[in-house]
């Protein structure tokens, strides 16, 4: 659902859904005060029932833009990703204020395939999977969106304004960072690389793309911070650049379970809502102390990497068994670990007290370690929890 920006007196409403009986992944436009619905653009979606994507926004320019899915299944069977020619695998920027001959809406003359012979003009950008959830930052007009990945990559893309006409989210040349389908990589193409990705070992399964807080009541926390989460973990990512060209990225606890979408009031406030059970969450935030804190030294040479962590209860209550869980860069794969019992799953580490350090007083440290083989990228973690509490880092 969106509603008009002249909602006020228009009492227009607009409405993404699934329609039956064929499926079809259709933008509407609903009249309340005439209690009319006006279907507005219709995508067929016959195949397969998921990936429907359907998120709905206005922008800053007063366009609506729209997200529709691969059209289903796994690994993009038809290839709509990085096709022009469908609107499946898209995010659709129209003008609904107008229509435009056989059309009920227009497309807007600077859309990068308006005119182009054998491509949608509709489309805004393409080579998405499930772009779930997005969203456009009033501050700046740049937009965040939330793509849902095939099994090993969920990532989060941030494309800036003067960048969005065109942007290939690389959908399925790409999963995430890695290729997912070399036959789907176009000679000379021009990906948009995602700016946060993470790998569903961490215990999630979809990401669902949020919003900048640009509220009041929390500024002095979060302003400015994208807030997002994942489907099944209720883990609340927080993203936010860092001045020289990257992103800093951490975990800010946790959601009620099975957040779905998210939305903001008029004065930038944010809200969720959930599934099983249905619910509409107010979310808020507060300033907590860490309970642990990770120091860490590390050695290269060649294609291997040491690295010893120190482990302190910065908390109030002993630690009786404790469990650190960190992610390694890409190519990064375990060869030994001390002090530890260590497992690798995907990119995530999960590593278990030892017999003798199990127990850890506040104030009080413990030591452990290991040994990967690398492929190029020798950093080490930048993100630990400690029996799920979010660790500070000292570097």
């Amino acid at each position: 659902m969106a509603l008009a920006p002249d909602f006020a007196q228009s009492q227009d409403v607009y409405l993404a859904y699934t329609a039956l009986p064929d499926g079809a992944v259709t933008l509407g436009r609903y009249r309340l005060d005439e209690a009319r619905l006006e279907p507005l653009l219709s995508q067929e979606h016959a195949e397969y029932s998921n990936h429907n994507g359907g998120q709905i926004t206005f922008g800053t320019d007063g366009n609506l833009y729209m997200s529709i899915g691969d059209g289903g299944a796994a690994g993009d069977p038809f290839d709509t990703g990085q096709r022009l020619d469908t609107l499946l695998g898209k995010i659709l920027r129209v003008d609904v204020r107008r229509s435009c001959g056989e059309l009920a809406y227009c497309i807007p003359a600077d859309n990068p395939f308006a005119g182009v012979a054998g491509a949608r003009g509709e489309i805004w950008m393409y080579g998405g999977r499930n772009p779930w959830r997005f969203s456009v930052d009033r501050a700046d007009g740049s937009m965040w969106i939330g793509d849902v990945g095939q099994g090993r990559w969920e990532e989060i893309n941030h494309v800036k304004a003067g960048r969005q006409a065109g942007a290939n989210l690389g959908w399925s040349c790409y999963e995430g960072l890695e290729v997912f389908d070399e036959t789907q990589c176009g000679s000379g193409a021009t990906y948009t690389r995602p700016v946060f990705t993470y790998s569903p070992h961490t215990g999630g399964c979809a990401v669902i793309g949020g919003q900048v807080y640009r509220g009041k009541q929390f500024a002095d926390l979060v302003g400015g911070t994208y807030i997002a989460a994942d489907y099944c973990y209720m883990t609340v990512w927080a993203l936010r650049e860092n001045g020289a060209g990257g992103y800093a990225a951490a975990e800010l606890g946790q959601m009620p379970t099975q957040v779905t979408a998210f939305g903001a009031t008029p004065d930038g406030e944010l809200y969720v809502v959930n599934d099983l059970p249905g619910g509409l969450h107010r979310v808020s935030f507060e300033r907590a102390a860490p309970t642990c804190r990770i120091a860490y030294t590390t050695r290269t040479w060649g294609t291997g990497l040491t690295v010893d962590l120190t482990i302190t209860n910065t908390g109030t209550a002993p630690i009786s068994g404790w469990t650190l869980r960190f992610p390694l860069a890409r190519g990064q794969s375990v060869v030994s670990d001390w002090n530890t019992d260590l497992t690798q799953s995907g990119d995530m580490v999960s590593a278990v007290n030892a017999g003798h350090n199990g127990s850890v007083a506040p104030g009080q440290s413990v030591t452990m370690g290991y040994l990967v083989s690398h492929t190029g990228d020798a950093s080490p973690p930048s993100r630990f929890t400690l029996n799920r509490d979010t660790c500070a880092v000292t570097r």
